[in-house]
């Protein structure tokens, strides 16, 4: 399909406004800011209504088990494998035809993530940089969102770690929700993603006052107070 024709596609799906917008950002100017949260490995997570799934059997991500995103993931066979080798630690959800369905990452020391972003974010001691969580959409709103994050900060306590940190997209509302029901709380730091032309990116660390989540939080019940008879 020639550009053009995609161009005259997404107008007629997104309408003139959005395509223009979605130019505008891959070709000239965007801003992406990625917020720093954070929580201890030990304190329960909060209850949740998340539906069931089947077993599926989980692999800590080797070079030479890589192969196994091949169906789900065809693109990022070679990165996993990448990651692997550099030493940081990977899990993958295997279904019962040994495919991956999943996946999340955990790294101890400063992460350069040279494969989406292209930043480095710096780890404290004690820490580790939690990236890469992903599910296929048949998992979506399921408990493995949950079940994959235990079984990693279980791993990285075992390797001495007693923080979870990461970022998340400020415009991901479903990420967003979900690190609000996993118990995370805001480092009030933002790390900004500037690309511009579709070449060059910038970075800048700034810092917020106060929390960007509370729209996003359920308001608490109302308390039930005793009536006169």
């Amino acid at each position: 399909m020639s550009v053009l024709s995609k161009l005259s596609e997404h107008i007629h799906q997104k309408g003139l406004r959005a395509t223009l917008g979605k130019v505008w950002r891959h070709y000239v100017y965007s801003h992406e800011e990625l917020l720093w949260m954070e929580r201890d490995l030990v304190s329960p997570v909060p209850p949740h209504k998340l539906r069931p799934y089947e077993p599926l059997r989980m692999e800590t991500i080797t070079a030479q088990n890589a192969v196994a995103f091949s169906k789900h993931f065809g693109d990022r066979v070679g990165t996993m494998a990448e990651l692997a080798n550099e030493g940081h630690t990977g899990h993958m959800y295997l279904n019962e035809d040994d495919d991956a369905v999943a996946f999340i990452w955990g790294s101890k020391r400063d992460y350069h993530d040279r494969h989406y972003y292209g930043c480095w974010f710096p780890v404290k001691p004690g820490e580790f940089f939690e990236f890469g969580g992903e599910q296929i959409r048949a998992y979506w709103g399921s408990t493995l969102s949950v079940d994959f994050q235990l079984n990693l900060w279980k791993a990285m306590a075992d390797q001495g770690c007693n923080k979870v940190v990461d970022v998340c997209e400020f415009h991901n509302i479903a990420a967003l929700k979900l690190h609000i029901r996993m118990g995370y709380h805001e480092q009030g730091r933002i790390m900004n993603v500037y690309h511009l032309f579709g070449h060059w990116r910038f970075y800048r660390e700034t810092r917020y006052s106060g929390s960007r989540l509370d729209a996003l939080r359920k308001p608490s019940p109302a308390p039930v107070t005793a009536t006169a008879a």
